[in-house]
Parts: C-alpha cells; structure tokens; sequence
C-alpha cells in the first residue's frame, strides 16, 4: 500500500489543478484628470483638498458559453477647497480579464464582485495616486475596500427594489 504526498499534482504525473481565478490580462480602459480652475487653483491651494470618493464594481462574460469575464472597477475622485470650489476630478476606469474554473454558479457573483477587485484595486489605486500627485496635488490614497461589503450592500439593494410596494388600500 502506498501513501500520496500532498505535494504531488492532482491531475496526473506533472500536471496541475488549474486555479479557480487566473488574471489574463489588466488594463487602463479610461482616465480622465481635470483641474477646471487652472491655474488660479494652484494660488489659492492652502491646504489638501477634501475629496469625496464613488466606486463602483461591474463584471461581465466576455463571450457566452466561455468563463471569461472583464471585471471593472470605476473609481471617481472629486476634490473641493474649502467653499466647496472644486480643485479636481480625476476619473479611472480599471479592468481585468479573469478566467474562472471550477466556481459553483452560486459563488460566481461573489467570486466576479469581490475577490477580483480585491486583486485589481493596488494596481487602480496606485494609478490614482500618481496621477492626482503628477496632477499638483497631494496624491489621493484610497483605504483598502472591503468588498464584501460593497457586494453585500449591492444585493441588498437589489432585492429592496425587487420587493413588491405595499400601499395603503
């Protein structure tokens, strides 16, 4: 009787288990940076602007039948100086191409949703930052994002909406 080693491949001799979640390919789909009080911003800028932040998640399959999905991260940044006069808006638009193998269908939307921004969002969130800082500001630092609840928050929503209205009779 023989024993398995647990490092041995699973599918056969010098073959792998192909890993649930492979990033093919990421990319810079849009940027955009605008600083519509140049250059009479840069005199009055005392102090690091207020900056309000929207993030949304989107994912699509690429081709019907296959389990490649581009999954995007859009990420708005909207800086004011105190009075509310806008220093900048800086836009980016992130995305991977993402093979999935081996995702129950139940897990797919959470798999899409949360764990591959979670791999995207360094690199997004560094794109920000140099582009805010080569911008003349001081570089925009996201905090970490916590995806699940961002995808929680997503379905709540939605099945808030689906809900059937009660009104009074």
């Amino acid at each position: 009787m023989s024993e398995q080693s647990a490092a041995q491949p699973v599918n056969g001799p010098g073959q792998m288990a192909p890993s649930p979640i492979t990033l093919n390919l990421q990319y810079t789909k849009d940027l955009s940076f605008e600083v519509p009080g140049a250059p009479q911003i840069f005199i009055n800028l005392r102090e690091a602007p207020k900056v309000d932040i929207a993030l949304d998640v989107q994912a699509r399959r690429l081709q019907e039948g296959q389990e490649n999905f581009e999954v995007t991260l859009q990420i708005r940044c909207e800086a004011k100086l105190a009075g509310e006069t806008p220093a900048f808006i800086a836009e980016l638009v992130y995305c991977g191409i993402f093979t999935v193998n081996g995702i129950a269908p139940e897990m797919l939307e959470p798999v899409l949703l949360v764990e591959c921004p979670r791999l995207l969002f360094p690199f997004a969130r560094n794109i920000l930052a140099d582009v805010t800082r080569d911008g003349g500001f001081p570089p925009v630092l996201l905090a970490p994002i916590d995806f699940v609840a961002l995808w929680q928050n997503r379905r709540a929503q939605q099945q808030a909406a689906a809900a059937p209205v009660q009104g009074n009779a």
